[in-house]
């Protein structure tokens, strides 16, 4: 079924265009995702589908079957309403009986209880009941008579999505479904359920992520808005990068021969005007076409985050015995570590265990109920917290960064203006005096990113750094951080970025435990999934107490003797092994990429490289074996 035909639409926001001229098709059962720099359009689009907004020019067709239902980066509510009066405000009956059933299980009025039992039954309402009680239990809604104006901005997030899950399960046969950035504000426990109820529903889905896993998982189409236009690719992200590669190769050569011609009929255009009155019309009209391809500027514009960072010295941070709680919810419970110099740390565990109350305690902002927090005296924290920037209306860009500094520090000596790091940052000229009320949600998190490095940091503590960005953007921030020689801190829900980046996990398991896991977040999850299948599978009566002391400590459990000499020299071998061949594979990469290359040495080259991955792949997995011996 054929579910929505748009034809040259064009929108723009004063003389800035979004996109111009764009044509797509949406059939049923497709799941699309929309990707783009921020800024650009992918809201703005999804709101002209629901009728929101409308565009210059255009024409717009949806089949009259089918709903259209959207759910926004910032949903609208009933704000003196609670959250049951705002999820079930469908006026539908069964949705209606459905409410007071939730009402009612969440009072325990049994005769209230007992009077909706008769009326579920005679709306046959259980079987969606179920559906909806999943939804909440999966989001952790709990608070159902709470008042939406008194939620924390996740709680509304996760609230808004079990209403936008539920009005369409209650009746997807014909939805369009809308999603922009539905992983914001949920953990991975949630955002992985998501994927797999959105791919055992028929929903067909035009989604907006971040989330490179989730857009793998869910979608089997990627759209992408670029300089007005609209891209259309087929497969997943990793074939869009490679198709999207390949179709800037071909639009440079195609804007290099433009410029070769243009300068032919520039010289023919440039001779008096009696020379040319016998000329062709055509070729007059045609050099203008030529002119414009040739002055086409494909800007692949990176985030570069050359920062001189501060001397780091011997001591970094070391927490002693650090405990902390809020009345009887304990947060920390003993928490002992020392930090290294370089270490990179994820932090991990369901919304509400106390993880941005451990980055505070770090940094000093929030005071432990006992223990200790030494840190060094070099240390130069960089906080890139939840919160954002501090919002002044009346504020420009460029007038708030240089509330900073006027110039910043680069690496490799010399220094930039406030201007031209801002040039850096994806903000133009004409950005750099937008108001900071005015700029994207993606926008701010850029420049709250900025002034961050502006206080030139050692130690970066990044929580929740991926809502918001787009993926360009997320794709320099990962290649910085790889490269970055000081401490990070991570705090994220975005595996693909996690995989990335961190050494290893602290795992906030709840009740104040935190365990301390060797591996990152995918890594994690198998390991994870191995202990449940041991826990639902019928154990021997003797190994039953080892495989319990295993779950609650999944590294301290294998650690049951010293390393011996022997082992101490392997393991420093391996690392050192290890940085050299990451290094040689990225040598090889950057060769690899030079024009010219003779096919015996393109050969050569990838033999190696395949050489190196193997052998990373034999060292990692004995350095994770050796390094539960030093836990």
């Amino acid at each position: 079924m054929h579910y929505v035909s748009a034809e040259g639409l064009t929108k723009s926001f004063g003389v800035t265009p979004l996109f111009r001229n764009i044509t797509f098709h949406i059939n049923e059962g497709d799941k699309i995702g929309l990707i783009a720099r921020n800024g650009v359009g992918k809201s703005t689009l999804l709101r002209i589908l629901t009728g929101k907004e409308t565009p210059d020019t255009g024409k717009l067709w949806i089949n009259k079957d089918v709903t259209v239902a959207l759910f926004e980066q910032e949903p609208g509510f009933k704000e003196d309403k609670n959250v049951l009066e705002n999820i079930f405000d469908a006026g539908n009956p069964v949705m209606n009986v459905i409410r007071e059933y939730e009402a009612a299980t969440e009072s325990g009025d049994a005769d209230a209880l007992g009077r909706v039992f008769e009326k579920m039954d005679e709306f046959g309402a259980w079987d969606f009941e179920a559906k909806v009680q999943q939804i909440l239990a999966k989001l952790n809604i709990t608070y159902l008579q709470s008042k939406v104006g008194d939620l924390s901005g996740g709680q509304r997030k996760r609230v808004a999505l079990a209403k936008t899950l539920i009005d369409i399960g209650f009746d997807h046969k014909h939805t369009l479904l809308l999603m922009d950035e539905p992983t914001n504000h949920l953990d991975v426990e949630m955002i992985e359920w998501l994927e797999h109820y959105l791919n055992g529903e028929n929903v067909t889905l035009l989604l907006v992520t971040h989330d490179r896993y989730f857009l793998d998982a869910v979608c089997d189409e990627i759209w992408e808005l670029e300089r007005e236009n609209m891209y259309t690719y087929k497969g997943d992200y990793e074939n869009y990068m490679e198709k999207k590669a390949a179709r800037l190769e071909s639009e440079n050569a195609s804007i290099e021969k433009a410029k070769n011609t243009y300068r032919k009929e520039l010289e023919w255009m440039r001779k008096q005007p009696k020379a040319r009155t016998t000329k062709s019309k055509s070729r007059q009209d045609n050099f203008y076409e030529v002119e414009a391809r040739a002055k086409t500027k494909i800007e692949d514009a990176q985030l570069q985050l050359q920062v001189k960072m501060s001397r780091l010295g011997g001591k970094i941070i070391e927490a002693k015995k650090v405990y902390k709680s809020y009345g009887d919810k304990k947060i920390l419970t003993g928490f002992d570590y020392t930090f290294s110099k370089g270490e990179r740390v994820g932090v991990i565990g369901k919304n509400g265990v106390g993880k941005s109350t451990f980055l505070n305690i770090l940094q000093g902002l929030e005071a432990a109920d006992s223990g200790k927090v030494n840190v060094g005296d070099t240390v130069v924290f960089g906080n890139f917290s939840q919160q954002g920037l501090a919002i002044k209306d009346n504020l420009r860009v460029i007038e708030y960064v240089k509330t900073f500094a006027e110039s910043f520090p680069l690496a490799k000596g010399g220094s930039l203006s406030a201007a031209q790091f801002l040039e850096l940052f994806l903000f133009p000229p004409e950005k750099q005096y937008t108001y900071l009320a005015s700029l994207s949600g993606g926008e701010k998190k850029r420049l709250q990113l900025l002034t961050i490095l502006f206080t030139n940091p050692n130690f970066l503590i990044l929580d929740e750094p991926t809502n918001d960005l787009d993926l360009p953007t997320l794709a320099v921030l990962e290649n910085f951080l790889s490269d970055y020689q000081g401490c990070v801190l991570i705090v994220s829900h975005d595996r693909y970025f996690m995989d990335r980046l961190v050494d290893h996990l602290f795992v906030f398991d709840g009740d104040g435990v935190v365990s301390d896991f060797p591996g990152n977040y995918t890594q994690y999850r198998l390991w994870q999934k191995e202990e449940e299948k041991k826990q639902s599978a019928p154990a021997p009566v003797p190994a039953a107490k080892a495989s319990t002391a295993a779950v609650a400590a999944p590294v301290e459990a294998v650690a049951k003797r010293k390393p011996s000499f022997k082992e101490k020299k392997e393991f420093e071998d391996l690392q050192k092994d290890m940085a050299k061949l990451e290094t040689e594979r990225e040598k090889i990469g950057e060769q690899m990429s030079e024009a010219g290359l003779a096919f015996e040495q393109i050969s050569k080259l990838s033999t190696r490289a395949t050489e190196i991955t193997q052998l990373l792949e034999e060292k990692e997995m004995r350095w994770l074996e050796l390094s539960e011996l030093f836990e």
